[in-house]
């Protein structure tokens, strides 16, 4: 059976509100309903969030862009308030092929991506996908080079692995004490005080939902399919700004393997910036996102 969350999340985006989108079609079932936040007037602005996180990562981000932009920050499938289905797959093109449905089931039209970490990856490949919706594409700190995640710190590598592992995985993946997950995720900043206690208690209560320690362990040993998408990359025809902070997981050669792969893209680099961008260094996507709307 699967699983649908009725609870609300705990954190309010001002001018934002909940929104879901119901299958159509056979293909849809696989993913469930899929939960959005929505917002503000302008073009359409899709933000697609990373591992273990929701909608609500782009927090900050949304009141920076929300006068030029109607945004729609998606819960990708399983994660957040989206329905999690059983068996399901959170391989790169099954969370891609929810990125499509909300693209094409809402209509949208001259949109611009923007993703940060595993939401960066398919930003771009959505974008190769819909290349006559897609006008622009800011792809941050994309996560697709091997490592990942356990590059943060040594306690990210053992926590990963173990999750990943077989036969104490599934146990692994249910314990999520408060100190480790603050510990892991400060891991991807370089500003410790962007983590917020509410939004870290946020995404704890996610962690209870029916299913979510299945979900989060699917997500973390299909990650070796995001390096696989970057084959994609030459497809886009969309313009693209990669932006890295300079404390990212990425090493400079991951960095200047993408920008081989996408050789018209605007290329920042963020001094003192870590690899959750849009926690500690709104200002900075926000900024390229103005300055095309």
């Amino acid at each position: 059976m699967s699983t649908i969350t009725t609870t609300e999340p705990g954190i309010r985006i001002p001018g934002t509100s909940s929104r879901f989108l119901d299958p159509t079609g056979s293909g849809d079932q696989r993913q469930g309903r899929l939960r959005y936040l929505t917002g503000g007037s302008g073009a359409p602005l899709v933000m697609l969030h990373t591992v273990r996180t929701q909608a609500e990562h782009f927090r900050h981000l949304i009141p920076l862009v929300q006068q030029r932009y109607t945004v729609y920050a998606l819960d990708l499938p399983g994660m957040g308030y989206s329905q999690i289905v059983p068996g399901a797959s959170y391989d790169e093109p099954a969370m891609r092929a929810a990125v499509t449905r909300l693209v094409t089931q809402l209509d949208l039209r001259d949109v611009t991506l923007l993703g940060e970490s595993m939401g960066a990856v398919l930003a771009l490949t959505t974008a190769a996908d819909l290349a006559d919706r897609i006008r622009r594409v800011v792809a941050v700190n994309a996560y697709d080079y091997a490592g990942g995640i356990a590059r943060s710190s040594l306690l990210a590598r053992l926590i990963v692995t173990g999750v990943i592992a077989p036969g104490v995985g599934p146990m692994l993946s249910r314990l999520e004490p408060k100190p480790v997950m603050r510990a892991i995720l400060t891991g991807g900043l370089a500003d410790p005080t962007a983590l917020r206690e509410d939004y870290l208690d946020e995404l704890l209560n996610v962690g209870h939902h029916p299913g979510y320690p299945t979900v989060a362990r699917a997500v973390y040993r299909n990650l070796p399919s995001l390096v696989a998408a970057r084959a994609r990359y030459p497809e886009v025809i969309a313009p693209v700004h990669l932006i890295y902070g300079d404390k990212d997981w990425s090493r400079s050669s991951d960095r200047q393997a993408n920008r081989r792969q996408l050789p018209d893209a605007e290329f920042t680099q963020i001094p003192n910036a870590g690899h959750f961008i849009a926690l500690e260094r709104p200002g900075v996507p926000a900024d390229v996102l103005n300055s095309v709307a």
